[in-house]
């Protein structure tokens, strides 16, 4: 595993699991299965009603808590809700995350930012984050942070490498976590004749690849699986490293294209959404 160390100077791993869409159940299987094999970042959230599952699974490993980067999000509907950290907390069944994030630009989002905050101050998150803000949510979210965060988690993958927001996030060394890294298993990004042809020359797959790719861009990135061979092929991508005249090769298949785009819409119905969570 390789870490890199945020603009705080704690460090994270460079590749997680991500639990987004995993029932409880097969969060809590994938989750143990990730920490037998040495993950040490896992990430969940409010909205994925699966954190309960996630910290059963963190408990019973057995792994000392201090040696697991836990990450989670608090959802819209909870940015006014003054106790939706310590209930946070409560279902993950941990006193402090590593990362804490707001999940969507929506609703009162400054008042969950100031959430964020309030837990950093306190110890409850040893980093803070915003995941979906760009545009003119992250120049709004700029003027207006008292500390600033230690992460971002948007869409990101070759087709995608969000080239605009990272001038953004190279002036206060923000660190991109990538979701959807693999294309939202796309076809034609698995199929591109680069990835085939770096994966024959390193005996990869052209997932390893892409994943490898990621990390060497800077991003930590958190693929999600319940199939216990994915989530170890997942990690085994450190052995490797991509040349400079590689990196190129890959960054010229860079659309400046995303798979997901929500209107504006959305953001109101995320704001009056509330997760059924776990009991």
């Amino acid at each position: 595993m390789e870490n890199m160390k945020l603009n705080n100077n704690l460090e994270c791993p460079m590749l997680g699991l991500g639990t987004f869409m995993l029932s409880p159940e097969d969060a809590y299987t994938s989750t143990l299965e990730a920490l037998k094999m040495g993950y040490s970042l896992i990430d969940t959230a409010n909205a994925y009603v699966n954190e309960r599952a996630v910290g059963r699974a963190i408990k019973d490993s057995g792994i000392d808590r201090k040696n697991i980067f836990l990450s989670t999000k608090i959802w819209a509907s909870e940015y006014e809700n003054e106790n939706a950290v310590e209930e946070t907390l409560e279902r993950l069944g941990v006193d402090y995350v590593d990362l804490l994030y707001i999940h969507q630009p929506a609703g009162n989002w400054l008042a969950g930012y100031r959430m964020l905050e309030k837990a950093y101050r306190e110890g409850k998150a040893k980093s803070i984050g915003i995941s979906n803000f760009e545009g003119k949510y992250m120049e709004e979210l700029e003027t207006k942070w008292e500390i600033v965060p230690q992460f971002i988690q948007v869409e990101a993958h070759p087709y995608f490498t969000q080239k605009e927001l990272r001038v953004t996030l190279d002036k206060y060394g923000i660190k991109l976590m990538s979701w959807y890294p693999l294309g939202h298993g796309d076809t034609a990004l698995m199929n591109e004749l680069v990835f085939a042809g770096l994966g024959k020359k390193y005996g990869k797959t052209p997932a390893q690849v892409i994943l490898r790719w990621h990390t060497q861009m800077g991003f930590v990135v958190i693929p999600g699986s319940k199939n216990a061979e994915h989530i170890k092929d997942n990690m085994n991508i450190f052995d490797f490293t991509l040349t400079d005249e590689e990196m190129e090769q890959i960054a010229k298949l860079d659309k400046n294209e995303r798979y997901y785009h929500r209107m504006d819409e959305q953001l109101v119905q995320f704001a009056n959404w509330k997760p059924e969570f776990e009991k």
